[in-house]
């Protein structure tokens, strides 16, 4: 039952006083929702967790596909167009093969390997991008990134489709959000500080070298953060319903039916994903107000990080308090926002103060995007239980990335009108998701 609350306590120790002090209250150490034997050793996998997602969350800031892989595009010469294929191919390509993934996956008892395989493959393919971008140019650059990029989205996809299976098994209910909230906000840190290092580091006409010295670092924390997890404590799980990937896939689309709730967080989840298509929109506002300089990348990636920083501690204690709330409040900041971001490029405000207008309105969408992640990850971590959340997990993200497809492809058609069309159609799935939401049910 998800509201069953385990006898056993957590191993006294160092760690578990260290974990009582993190997690804040005098119940760090009642467990629900998992065994005994995870109660007793949720110390020491909350930090595991914890290390090994700060490295995840690094490498997603500082290899954005949203700011770094488009100015790296712009410093190789490949052509637009390829540029506007970044976000798709990586949103798209790590959600749509997750359903197939998930019944594979439901048949190993211990699903941990299956994230650190996808954190290694993630890690691998931003290295290579390093060498194409030494030896290629334009083109077949270009045409080479976005086939990494391709690798890179399908490992991301079986982490995605793992994560949130091995997370509940492992780290009790009322910690999960917490737990997200704190990777996400370190991780903000550590991007706002090499934002402003790259920014305040005199590096003259140079455009390339910072950007690799940045995937270098990124590919280092997905490979890093794939050995951390490695030593997770899992112990062996359910592998009924395991086998044959296509039929165990068309099993599970019956949860959108039969689950409670399943279906209108689907429509929520599918109509606030205008919060991540709507960042590259307003990058393209800054960089075309302030130009394509290293500064202004630099000046972005201190502020999406500055935003992880501050927002994501709150948005992970309000989700473990009330995630449909969460949902609700960013969906309709984030509507109300691009309004007003729209406006303000109409008015051609940008034209007198340069980047930074639209550098603010980045960081509050960053913060307000966070706040989507945390709350749509903690929602559906707690609606499902040790025998459907994976396959949850999977429906979810498949059908979402169907969403992105379709939605991405007609908004990128709004965007020919010009960037500040697009952030302004954005905020009608943004209101809607909102108002959607209002429905969800909440999950004691």
């Amino acid at each position: 039952m998800n509201d069953s609350r385990t006898h056993a306590t957590p191993n006294r120790g160092a760690i578990r006083d260290l974990y009582d002090l993190v997690t804040g209250d005098e119940n760090a150490r009642v467990c629900r929702d998992i065994s005994d034997e995870a109660c007793r050793e949720q110390p020491t996998n909350f930090f595991i967790h914890l290390v090994a997602l700060l490295a995840n969350k690094i490498g997603d800031l500082i290899a954005s596909p949203k700011l770094v892989l488009p100015w790296l595009m712009g410093a190789l010469g490949a052509p637009v167009w390829m540029t506007g294929l970044l976000v798709p191919i990586r949103e798209s390509l790590a959600l749509l093969p997750q359903l197939a993934v998930a019944g594979w996956m439901r048949a190993k008892p211990r699903r941990k390997w299956f994230w650190v395989a996808g954190a290694a493959i993630q890690g691998a393919s931003v290295v290579a991008m390093i060498a194409v971008a030494l030896v290629l140019e334009a083109v077949p650059a270009g045409t080479a990134i976005l086939l990494l990029l391709a690798v890179f989205s399908l490992g991301r996809g079986v982490c995605s489709v793992s994560y949130k299976d091995v997370q509940g098994k492992t780290i009790a209910k009322t910690r999960r959000g917490t737990l997200s909230g704190y990777a996400a906000s370190a991780a903000g840190g550590v991007a706002m500080a090499l934002g402003l290092l790259l920014w305040l580091t005199p590096i003259g006409n140079a455009t390339l070298t910072p950007l690799l010295v940045l995937l270098a670092i990124a590919g280092t924390a997905w490979l890093f953060a794939a050995i951390v997890f490695s030593s997770l404590r899992e112990y062996a799980g359910a592998t009924e319903g395991g086998g044959n990937a296509l039929k165990t896939a068309w099993h599970s689309l019956g949860l959108i039916r039969s689950k409670p709730g399943f279906a209108r967080f689907i429509g929520v989840r599918g109509l606030l994903v205008a919060t991540a298509l709507a960042a590259p929109y307003y990058a393209t506002l800054a960089r075309d107000s302030g130009g394509e300089a290293i500064g202004n990348l630099a000046i972005l990636l201190a502020l999406s990080g500055l935003a992880s920083l501050v927002s994501a501690p709150f948005w992970g204690r309000f989700s473990d308090r009330s995630s449909r709330q969460v949902l609700m409040i960013t969906g309709i900041a984030a509507g109300v926002l691009n309004l007003l971001v729209a406006v303000f490029a109409w008015l051609g405000s940008g034209s007198a103060l340069g980047v930074w207008p639209f550098a603010a309105g980045y960081f509050v969408l960053a913060g307000l995007h966070a706040g989507v992640r945390l709350g749509r990850k903690t929602y559906l971590t707690d609606l499902g239980n040790s025998e459907d959340r994976a396959q949850l997990t999977a429906v979810a993200n498949t059908t979402i990335g169907v969403i992105l497809l379709a939605g991405g492809g007609l908004i990128a058609l709004i965007g020919l009108l010009g960037a500040a069309w697009a952030v302004a159609a954005l905020s009608i799935p943004a209101f809607a998701g909102a108002a959607l939401a209002v429905g969800l049910p909440e999950i004691e």
